[in-house]
């Protein structure tokens, strides 16, 4: 670390003794005093611990060197590395009781920037001293010892999330300020971040990293697990604390303190990362037998107003940004709403078992916007999606932003929206009515299907439902709408036509009356 901040220095901030006064003394008696009253108080590590680590970190120059790695780990490729396995016997939190535990991941492959992992025991913090006795490295040859202080790549913690008598991995946080966590029956899918700076198209994104983590300690039968985390990067440093609270919907109470180094006008909160490749929404991919292939398949969002949108997600041909303003945001998330097996048919990835993460903002997120970046990906190995809250102002050198939120892990979003949702969407050619050939260019249709909600109800009356359909450019040429009993919904049609070239938002949702009965749906389209 450059500047005058050195480690010692700033692991031992925000620690200082404070002493009690004695008692006073009492007439006709000895100094009465409590046994302890003349010994400091054992200071404790907290939040505000990283917080003062964070703003110290914020006053000198960002270094953004990576010590160069010893020579038998600099170059492994993934499976070499992946290879290279923490030995289960020496898990970390392995006491009476106990529901966690933590393992470490080896640094190779791309992650060569060591992070400081400490474990916090009786409100004392100390690191993990690297050994290789930690590890299994498998068919990795190391000729001779690694450093002492080579340190690791990240770390995860384990838990029994299906099974009493079985751990599973909870979370892992790996890369950068990555970190994916797991409910119950789910598998890896998307991945949260700590923070996104300039993401989005047309912009030189920054991927600050955490450099130190501090895990507390549980206590025999705890099912909750508090990490506190120090982000660094070239515009910010800030302090992270996450309490997990593992289960069948695995959430996490996320705090944040952030300190630009300079202006930031691009700052992308609670940020969510995904691969969407091809769906019947936007078939991509014609030479594959899965026809869905994908981590999440919408982006869904409850607006300040308490509306609820979706958004399928494309594999567009050019990179693009959707922004969607709002105030107050109450929720998004990127989702995994199809859990039909036969939809994607991969019997290894079960794409169907991938979670949604849904992010809650406590307190008053302000003006800004859910900005949805999609990125065009030739195969599943790439992640082309990416959502963050931004907020409107920008983040100015020297300034201080603190927020709040819960991240969920769910299987199924119970509840989300109340009403109808969502259940698939087609496009196809526009037709008039009661015509066999397609409207003219820069025409199209495209075919939701709702369900869920009330609108089972209103199938022996589907005269009483509407369609409410908007374009942001061009025009509406018709809509229709018909029941559609075998998802106890409707199907809903709407034909647009543009301008050559042009692009638009298409916006609908289904009403009775005065009230809505479906989540809106909205998705942008170019006329060819």
């Amino acid at each position: 670390m450059s500047g005058h901040v050195t480690r010692r220095r700033v692991i031992g901030a925000g620690l200082a003794t404070t002493l009690i006064p004695l008692a006073p003394r009492l007439a006709g008696s000895a100094v009465a005093q409590t046994a302890d009253a003349t010994k400091p108080p054992v200071p404790r590590f907290g939040y505000e611990d990283v917080v003062q680590r964070a703003r110290d970190l914020a006053s000198v120059p960002y270094d953004a060197a990576t010590p160069q790695l010893p020579a038998p780990i600099a170059n492994l490729d993934f499976d070499t590395w992946r290879d290279i396995r923490f030995r289960p016997d020496k898990a970390f939190f392995q006491g009476p009781g106990s529901l966690f535990q933590l393992q470490l991941f080896h640094l190779g492959f791309n992650f060569k920037r060591p992070v400081v992992v400490n474990i916090v025991r009786d409100g004392m913090p100390a690191p993990i001293p690297y050994s290789p006795s930690l590890f299994d490295f498998g068919r990795t040859k190391i000729d001779k010892p690694l450093p002492v202080n080579t340190g690791f790549a990240g770390f995860r913690l384990h838990y029994p999330v299906n099974d009493p008598k079985v751990m599973d991995e909870l979370i892992a946080f790996l890369g950068a300020s990555y970190f994916r966590f797991l409910g119950r029956r789910q598998l890896y899918g998307l991945s949260a971040r700590g923070l996104a700076i300039n993401s989005g198209v047309g912009r030189a994104e920054e991927f600050p990293f955490f450099r130190e983590f501090w895990v507390e300690q549980p206590a025999a039968d705890a099912d909750r697990i508090t990490v506190h985390a120090l982000l660094d990067g070239e515009s910010v440093t800030g302090a992270f604390r996450f309490i997990i609270f593992p289960g069948q919907d695995t959430a996490i109470e996320t705090q944040v303190t952030l300190i630009a180094r300079r202006q930031i006008a691009n700052l992308g909160l609670a940020p969510l990362t995904s691969m969407f490749l091809t769906a019947e929404s936007d078939p991509r991919v014609r030479d594959d037998y899965r026809m869905q292939v994908h981590d999440s398949d919408g982006l869904f969002m409850q607006a300040g107003s308490g509306e609820w949108i979706w958004r399928p997600l494309l594999n567009p041909a050019e990179a693009s940004t959707s922004v969607f303003l709002d105030k107050d945001i109450r929720g998004f998330g990127l989702m995994q709403r199809d859990r039909l097996f036969d939809h994607y048919e991969d019997i290894d990835l079960h794409y169907e078992r991938r979670p949604s993460y849904w992010v809650e903002p406590f307190g008053s997120w302000g003006e800004g916007a859910v900005e949805l970046t999609e990125v065009p990906a030739q195969n599943e190995a790439t992640d082309n999606i990416v959502a963050v809250w931004r907020p409107k102002a920008p983040l100015e050198q020297g300034q201080t932003l603190a927020y709040a939120y819960r991240l969920r892990s769910l299987l199924e979003a119970r509840g989300m929206p109340p009403g109808g949702r969502v259940h698939s969407t087609f496009q196809t050619v526009a037709k008039a009515l009661g015509s066999s050939e397609a409207e003219a260019p820069g025409s199209r249709r495209f075919l939701i299907d709702f369900a869920g909600g009330e609108l089972a109800y209103y199938l022996n009356a589907p005269e009483m439902v509407e369609i409410v359909a908007s374009v942001s450019a061009g025009r509406v040429l018709r809509t229709f709408l018909s029941p559609n009993p075998d998802i106890k919904g409707f199907r809903a049609g709407i034909d647009v036509a543009l301008e050559a070239g042009q692009t638009a938002d298409i916006r609908a949702f289904l009403r009775a009356r005065t009230r809505a009965l479906t989540e809106t749906w909205t998705r942008p389209w170019k006329a060819p």
